[in-house]
């Protein structure tokens, strides 16, 4: 028993290692490149204490923000066992919505930014990773160099036309992969280091320390590129549902981090030893009879880096529509074990051409490090100050041990924020760029969305008195045999759809069913809290109000929680196998009224366009449902 139950546990921790890790375990390409770049615009001259210094930096900014800041504290705070910027989103909701905590709705639209700087990350690190991963081609050949971009351009075509099909077909060869990466990586990072063994005093954090003091006026600027070292960090806890903090933590603690470290020595040695080693130190760490294997590898370990990414990104989108900061998106779910593994269309084709622009616009790894730095220090900041605003009030800590902990990592957070707003005009504006148009999107919708549901249920009028009516006056409407599913957005209202059958058909069903669909600030609802039924005060009159209940990770599917009810009406079981579904469908107009800035109703107007059709996001027969029009004016 405990063999097995060891084994499913050692599956779950190469699992993670084959998602988690790929953005983080692939920096060691080019983080220590891109800062000694001679052709940066504040480049950081090659000393000895120059490279002693900033591998100390590499490795305590990863022990600080990755180990401390993600794996020990952050990754402790989880909203159902979900965790990520979003999740933390959601708990403050809830907290502002329980206590009318007015601090909590502010910091969650900062938290939005983060989410939306999280898209910019998406963008750029399968750009980033996969050309990286295939400059080591000019290490091996030189004259391969023009054919860097075109190889990257078409491994990344291929990466995204596959995601419809789901990773669960492939994810089974990612943690061998991974695994395999991080002890060639440690192994060669080993080599070097024995080389030169002078250099394991960077791990002293008085290398670093010194650098900054000493050399601040250097060492600040290297710290935009630094930072490239901790890219991936939030891929840890973004994907805490689906793999657990114990696995996670076990996966960096005693491989991931190792095997990175032991990379960065390494190439620290070989550039002490020789400064022209600057031009590719991970790749020259590689006997030369490697090379060519090595850049295969790493291409292969890039690719599911960017897998990771991209998959995130597919959760985050899916996350923000449930929570109403995003339109309602058609969402493939593509294993029948993993509900996390989705595929969102709209999100993945919107990335390709990003990610393609981008590759051809910067064509090199070194010149997109410029913007990499901007969405992953940004996300890291916000999500930091939101864990402690939350852990102070859900654990009860001490408000002075809080003060302590937010003050020095925010200190550390917010360096790496400045070092790289000097790089504002070398690339940084672009993820600042991406993350608020992302941010004005989604708030735009959020606001929209407020506006046209309180014009749709004052038009809708008080359930309530639309039933007594149909009571009062049943000779002028006839009443037809069958089941009719209304879906409404509450009980207090009348669905719009049955208001105009009514009015203008003249007729109803026997069994009615008014149902309404919630999305809770929870990853998953428990089965014996899904549905709740009533019967509205007239059950004689087989009219029923269903509440559903589902987290912002699940996907809703009407007909199989209806068929879940049993006898729910007088009128006996539900007869589902004819029964007629009815939407209401809203067409968005803009008014004169002033509620939002004109540019801003054009653009929700405009999202409103890329909504997925509600009769497949429902899970509704298309033959079986009719859907009535309305005009609201926004």
């Amino acid at each position: 028993m405990d063999g097995a139950r060891d084994s499913v546990r050692l599956a779950v921790v190469v699992g993670a290692l084959g998602v988690v890790f790929g953005d983080i375990g692939t920096s060691p390409i080019y983080t220590l490149q891109t800062v000694f770049n001679p052709e940066d615009p504040h480049p950081v001259p090659v000393s000895t204490d120059n490279v002693y210094g900033v591998v100390s930096l590499v490795f305590w900014s990863v022990m600080i923000i990755v180990t401390v800041t993600y794996i020990l504290l952050a990754m402790r705070i989880n909203n159902d066992g979900e965790g990520g910027i979003m999740a933390l989103i959601a708990l403050l909701r809830r907290r502002g919505a329980q206590q009318g905590r007015r601090a909590a709705g502010v910091l969650a639209a900062v938290g939005i930014f983060g989410a939306s700087l999280f898209f910019g990350d998406s963008m750029i690190t399968p750009a980033i990773s996969v050309l990286s991963a295939v400059e080591g081609l000019k290490v091996v050949e030189p004259s391969l160099g023009a054919l860097v971009v075109p190889i990257t351009a078409v491994i990344i075509v291929m990466l995204f036309a596959v995601q419809r099909k789901g990773t669960a077909a492939v994810g089974r060869v990612f943690g061998p992969v991974m695994i395999g990466w991080f002890v060639v990586i440690g192994v060669c990072g080993a080599t070097g280091i024995a080389g030169n063994p002078a250099i394991l005093r960077a791990l002293s954090p008085t290398y670093a320390i010194g650098f900054l003091t000493g050399h601040f006026g250097i060492a600040f600027f290297a710290l935009a590129a630094i930072v490239l070292a901790v890219t991936g960090a939030e891929a840890l806890y973004a994907d805490l549902g689906h793999f657990g903090r114990r696995p996670i933590s076990r996966g960096w603690l005693f491989l991931v981090f190792p095997a990175c470290v032991l990379s960065y020595l390494g190439q620290g040695a070989l550039i002490l030893a020789d400064p022209a080693n600057i031009s590719s130190p991970f790749f020259l760490l590689v006997p030369e009879w490697g090379r060519l294997p090595m850049v295969l590898l790493a291409t292969a370990a890039t690719v599911i880096a960017s897998q990771a990414v991209i998959t995130g990104a597919f959760s985050v989108a899916s996350q923000a529509a449930q929570l109403g900061y995003l339109p309602r998106l058609r969402i493939a779910h593509t294993s029948e074990s993993s509900i996390g593994q989705i595929y969102v269309p709209w999100i993945n084709w919107l990335l390709l051409v990003s990610v393609l622009t981008l590759v051809f616009a910067f064509r090199s790894s070194a010149a997109l490090a410029y913007a990499f730095g901007m969405a992953v220090t940004g996300t890291i900041t916000i999500t930091t100050l939101l864990f402690f605003y939350v852990a102070r009030w859900k654990w009860h800590a001490p408000l002075w041990l809080i003060g302590i902990g937010a003050t020095v990592l925010l200190l550390v957070d917010l360096l790496f924020v400045a070092a790289n707003l000097t790089k504002l005009a070398h690339g940084a504006w672009l993820p600042l760029l991406i993350g608020l148009t992302a941010f004005t999107l989604m708030t735009t919708w959020q606001r929209g969305r407020q506006i046209v549901t309180a014009e749709r249920e004052r038009r809708e009028g008080s359930l309530r008195e639309f039933i007594d009516d149909l009571r009062d006056n049943t000779s002028s409407t006839a009443r037809v045999p069958g089941t009719a599913v209304f879906l409404n957005r509450g009980k207090l209202t009348a669905p719009l759809a049955m208001r105009a059958n009514v009015e203008h058909n003249r007729v109803r069903h026997d069994q009615v069913v008014i149902m309404s669909l919630q999305t809770e600030p929870v990853p998953r609802v428990p089965a014996d809290e899904r549905v709740t039924v009533d019967d509205l005060g007239y059950d004689e009159d087989g009219i029923i109000h269903v509440t559903a209940r589902f987290g912002y990770m699940e996907t809703p599917d009407v007909p199989a929680i209806l068929r879940s009810l049993g006898p729910a009406t007088t009128e006996g079981p539900l007869q589902l196998d004819q029964a007629s579904y009815f939407l209401s469908k809203i067409e968005l107009r803009a008014g004169q009224a002033r509620t939002m800035a004109s540019w801003r109703k054009r653009l929700f107007m405009a999202t409103s366009y890329v909504t997925a059709d509600a009769a497949e996001y429902f899970g509704l027969p298309r033959d079986r449902t009719v859907i009535m029009g309305s005009h609201i004016e926004v």
